[in-house]
């Protein structure tokens, strides 16, 4: 325990954990973080800290996405606090918790694809009821909307057509096929694209499920 000059003895600060103590979780923001941090997330500890980190990086280019990482962070941890990190062109979101892993226990040694990334039944039942959310969090991350064009022939005539796409990109196939699963039980219609060789993009262009998407994750911003 801490003692201060007042000499009064105090409790340690000691934040709640949902898995081993029961307490409640904001779903909608945990379904959304689970996103950012399969795409952006990292969790580490330095010898100097007494507890590990959540770290999730995001471009400058989207402010209101790092308000939202932060937000989610916020409502996921709410006895622990925040920061941000500015590095050349980006924030790192940051929060520190001794019980990081047990709110993301995909956390393991090497890089995210270089092992398996599976979800434990507690977090699929929050995907399942939660899965726009998860899936703001993944595009968030590693996706983006964007406008593609082609060109048709028309009366003898080639004109240009434009039309707006969802990427989502990721080197592990788990988190892609995890992004797919997702998708298919909220009715979206995607293709597998292939790259200089590369399967790693996941695209979203029939119009109508780009609508949907754009009901529920729209552009970054």
């Amino acid at each position: 325990m801490n003692v201060h000059s007042t000499g009064v003895r105090q409790k340690p600060h000691a934040p709640s954990c949902h898995r081993c103590d029961a307490t409640a979780l904001d779903e909608p923001a945990y379904a959304y973080l689970l996103g950012l941090y399969l795409g952006d997330g990292h969790i580490s500890q330095y010898s100097a800290h007494r507890a590990p980190s959540l770290m999730i990086t995001l471009d400058d280019t989207w402010p209101g996405i790092q308000d939202e990482a932060e937000k989610a962070l916020r409502r996921t941890f709410p006895d622990n606090a925040t920061c941000r990190v500015r590095r050349t062109g980006c924030h790192n979101i940051k929060v520190y918790s001794k019980h990081l892993v047990c709110y993301f226990p995909q956390h393991g040694p090497g890089r995210k694809h270089e092992r398996e990334i599976a979800l434990e039944p507690w977090q699929q039942r929050i995907v399942d009821t939660h899965p726009w959310q998860l899936v703001r969090g993944l595009i968030h991350s590693d996706g983006c909307r964007l406008t593609n064009w082609t060109t048709r022939v028309v009366g003898g005539e080639r004109k240009r057509y434009e039309y707006p796409r969802y990427w989502f990109t990721n080197v592990s196939d788990d988190i892609r096929r995890l992004y797919t699963d997702t998708l298919d039980a909220l009715g979206i219609t995607w293709t597998h694209c292939t790259r200089a060789g590369k399967p790693y993009n996941i695209s979203v262009a029939r119009r109508a499920s780009v609508d949907l998407m754009d009901a529920h994750v729209g552009p970054k911003y």
